[in-house]
């Protein structure tokens, strides 16, 4: 089984993703990503950072003991978001990232996401690589060519005028408030929001190691839902645990997710002249009524696998400018390499304060189908692909809902599961094709 997932390695702290495995992906790591450098004589060096869990705690001390006993000077940036760690990589011509979080998935499990030089999430061919030559044996430096590790008690500051540089139209008038998952936007997201203008409510800021994702944060809107309500704001904005995902809550309550801030930005930058090639890259699971929209709108869209390292991929082969995830994850070139919610954030938020409109006014260009998906387990998912019975069940629903709906079977790259995605124009439709889809993969592959 890979160790590596879509997006980087988790697992349950302390079981799956263990002190000696960080120790060891670290290690392996170094090698790879600086045995090709270029500006030889110079210390190599890595950016290592960590969401707010309490076993961050103990697997940073395993990732740095494991970069400097390869000789790399690793620079300490504490609880900080994932796209910050990104950011800080290619700020400081680093040679690598790490960044210990497990995004959105509850406070037992953990994870080690990795960034090349330039601050890029790796390919799976460097991921490959990295895997190989865990536990290798090496040649360990000694003496002064051992690493150093550093607190760099400078880089909130440096990633919140990297965030504030994108910012052209003040949010002066605009009261928000934003769910922190008590995790890594803790700080950052209420201070960067605040300084771009807006008014701004704090929710679930107060991480305290156990608390992340627990019950609020982009997972868990009715908590932000009911802030906005009640504190009559014009916006909630909701992070995930590593604060590389945005979704919103208008001022009525009603959710924005990532399709829908995909179609406003991309309208936006259309308006402006910013869109290249008049095209927004989406994935496979981007629903049926943001491809309606963006037609609509006049604008291409160019559709990757799910992960938004191959939206990225694709971005840069068609010098593209956006593209995203309906959870949230949204990439603009202009700004950043990596999905950033914060950076998000910002950018939907001076959308509003630029039109004059409100945020459900901006939401309704995009008529979301209902979709329903239904995960079919302990099925053997390898022999999806070789399916007549199933691929003959999916020509015949997508021939039943024309234009109306979309079908998207999905082998997950993880378990031993197959996702059956189905969208409609309405709810009761969607299910009814979802569960006969889902009987016969049950009945085919199980």
């Amino acid at each position: 089984m890979a160790l590596f997932g879509t997006d980087g390695i988790r697992g349950l702290a302390n079981r799956d993703l263990t002190v000696e495995l960080a120790l060891d992906v670290a290690v392996a790591a170094a090698h790879v990503l600086v045995e090709s450098k270029t500006n030889v004589g110079k210390r190599p060096k890595a950016i290592v950072g960590q969401d707010s869990r309490a076993s961050g705690e103990f697997l940073e001390a395993a990732v740095v003991a494991g970069l400097t006993s390869a000789g790399i000077d690793v620079y300490r940036v504490g609880v900080l978001p994932t796209p910050a760690i990104a950011y800080l990589v290619a700020e400081t011509g680093a040679d690598l990232g790490v960044m210990i979080s497990a995004s959105h998935n509850p406070m037992p499990d953990n994870g080690i996401k990795l960034f090349s030089r330039g601050g890029g999430k790796l390919d799976d061919a460097i991921q490959a690589r990295i895997e190989a030559r865990i536990g290798e044996d090496w040649q360990r430096p000694t003496g002064r060519a051992v690493g150093r590790a550093i607190n760099d008690e400078s880089a909130l500051e440096r990633y919140l005028s990297h965030l504030l540089a994108s910012v052209s139209t003040p949010l002066k008038g605009l009261k928000v408030v934003v769910d922190c998952a008590n995790g890594a936007s803790s700080v950052a997201a209420p201070e960067a929001l605040r300084r771009a203008g807006a008014e701004v409510i704090a929710i679930s800021n107060q991480p305290d190691g156990w608390n992340i994702n627990d019950g609020c944060g982009s997972n868990h809107l009715d908590h932000l839902r009911s802030a906005v309500l009640k504190n009559g704001a014009h916006v909630g904005i909701a992070h995930d645990g590593d604060a590389d995902r945005c979704l919103a809550i208008d001022g009525a309550g009603n959710e924005v997710d990532g399709d829908h801030i995909l179609s406003i930005l991309a309208q936006g930058f259309k308006k402006r002249g910013a869109l290249k090639g008049n095209t927004v890259v989406g994935t496979v699971m981007s629903n049926l009524g943001f491809m309606h929209a963006m037609k609509g709108a006049g604008i291409e869209v160019a559709t990757t696998p799910v992960g938004d390292r191959y939206v990225l991929e694709k971005m840069i082969e068609k010098d593209f400018s956006i593209g995203g995830e309906q959870s949230g994850h949204v990439i603009m070139r202009e700004f950043a390499n990596t999905g950033d919610g914060i950076l998000t954030a910002l950018q939907l938020l001076q959308e509003v304060v630029r039109s004059g409109k409100t945020l459900q006014e901006l939401a309704a260009s995009m008529v979301r189908f209902p979709q329903v998906l239904i995960s079919v387990k302990d099925v053997k998912k390898e022999k999806l692909a070789d399916s007549k019975v199933i691929s003959d069940a999916v020509k015949n629903a997508e021939k039943d809902l024309a234009d109306n709906g979309r079908v998207l079977l999905r082998a997950s790259g993880t378990e031993p599961l197959v996702r059956v995605m189905v969208e409609a124009q309405s709810d009761s439709i969607a299910q009814e094709v979802a569960k006969k889809l889902a009987d016969i993969v049950k009945a085919e592959l199980g």
